[in-house]
């Protein structure tokens, strides 16, 4: 450790008001604990970039240094630091000199893995914790909406392979276990090309189902709360069929991970694969791409940029919000499990969207105000019209998580919306948003 480190840490607390220091647990035969200090410094500090005029670099460096260190708990030895010159527009990349450490496992132990769309928001950091977890993942991604720069800290590494490949067509390789991830998930993004959507949806399920039946490997699908569409109970248990229009703007996606549970579940009738059903309901954290319209990120870029906060709508609607850390416990439990019904995987805490702008903008000020940055004027909340098909309420009912699974969210959202406010910032000084 380095005598930089400061005297004031940012500690972490769960909805108990307990100190979180590990995500994970070990349950159904498979240990997914990892510290939170080793996920973040993938990605919080992989990403963080000294910000600095090219003849000050060494001065700078110490500095920011210094200021990153009381969210990630120390400097991290292990991973690269490029340099942003503002001045010249310019970046200086460098390469891992040091892999992050992993478990060390034995063979027996060792699963092969599959993740496909590994490289989104999502995938990225579920891979992080398997390659931490010491197994052998392979990601597949297109990078339509996915980034190399979500998991380049990996890439080199024994364990790790990224593979440029779209899962429409068929992909052949040898694994125990397949996520299945793959589709865009942001209304801007899956009504770009809507009949690749539901092509996504559909024959990439059917490409990836077909591979775990030749492999004996088991399958999750990452399906969503949008199956239930514009719900009419509330909240939403895993036996209501949903309540969607099947040709609206937003059918290619909803319709689209309709059919391919449809599919997923003959697949597990006639030809026995072994699969597994994650519902999951809105989520956010760190990676999350800042323009793909979804509340979360669009509230937090606004406010740190000093820009009106916009909702759509009369604020009025709810949601329910679960953090990232949350989810990749919820998934991997259930890979894990043998609960092979579908899974809702979400928070249960309830918000108005008005209420979590209101939120939003007041914990945007307290970082602002911890980092001595004082904003010219307050931002307002403005309202536009709401979207076709937007539903008006949304929160999972978790029972059977919690029976099946003995999963339940720890991250408030306070301090999930904190994490992400200072990685978005963090962002904003190296110049990528």
């Amino acid at each position: 450790m380095s005598s930089l480190l400061p005297t004031e840490f940012v500690h972490t607390l769960d909805k108990n008001g307990e100190e979180i220091q590990t995500v994970g647990f070990q349950r159904f035969g498979f240990d997914s604990e990892v510290p939170i200090d080793a996920l973040r410094s993938l990605y919080l500090r992989s990403h963080y970039v000294v910000t600095a005029p090219i003849d000050q670099v060494q001065e700078f460096d110490a500095k920011q240094e210094i200021e990153h260190a009381r969210f990630t708990q120390g400097p991290n030895a292990y991973l690269s630091k490029s340099i942003y010159h503002p001045d010249t527009q310019a970046i200086s990349y460098t390469t891992l000199s040091r892999f992050p450490p992993v478990k060390l496992l034995l063979p027996s132990a060792r699963k092969r893995i599959l993740v496909t769309g590994g490289a989104g928001f999502v995938g990225s950091h579920l891979v992080d914790r398997l390659m931490l977890l010491g197994h052998e993942v392979t990601v597949l991604d297109n990078f339509f909406t996915g980034s190399k720069t979500t998991v380049s800290h990996w890439v080199g590494h024994p364990n790790f392979e990224l593979v440029r490949h779209d899962v429409v067509e068929p992909f052949m390789i040898e694994c125990d276990q397949i996520y299945h991830l793959a589709c865009p998930a942001s209304p801007p993004h899956y009504q770009f090309n809507a009949v690749k959507t539901i092509k996504t949806s559909f024959i990439g399920t059917l490409n990836m189902l077909g591979l775990a039946k030749r492999t004996k490997a088991r399958f999750l699908i990452s399906s969503t709360s949008e199956v239930y569409g514009d719900p009419e109970v509330h909240p939403q248990p895993e036996d209501y069929w949903g309540h969607v229009n099947p040709i609206g703007p937003r059918a290619c996606y909803d319709e689209g991970k309709r059919a391919a549970e449809t599919l997923t579940y003959g697949f597990q009738r006639q030809d026995g694969v072994d699969v597994r059903v994650a519902r999951i309901f809105n989520t956010y954290g760190p990676r999350m791409n800042p323009h793909d319209g979804r509340v979360v990120s669009n509230f937090i870029v606004q406010a740190l940029q000093g820009e009106d906060m916009t909702v759509y709508g009369d604020g009025k609607q709810t949601r329910s919000f679960q953090y990232i850390h949350d989810l990749v416990d919820g998934m991997i439990a259930l890979m894990n499990s043998n609960e092979s019904r579908p899974v809702n995987i979400g928070n249960s805490d309830e918000f108005t969207i008005r209420e979590f702008a209101e939120l939003v903008r007041e914990i945007v000020e307290k970082v602002q105000r911890e980092d001595g940055v004082t904003p010219t004027r307050r931002v307002d909340i403005v309202y536009k019209p709401i979207p076709t098909d937007d539903p008006q309420k949304r929160r999972p009912d978790t029972t059977r998580a919690k029976e099946s699974l003995g999963w339940q969210p720890r991250w408030s959202v306070r301090m999930g919306i904190e994490e992400m406010v200072r990685y978005y910032k963090a962002k904003m000084v190296e110049g990528s948003i």
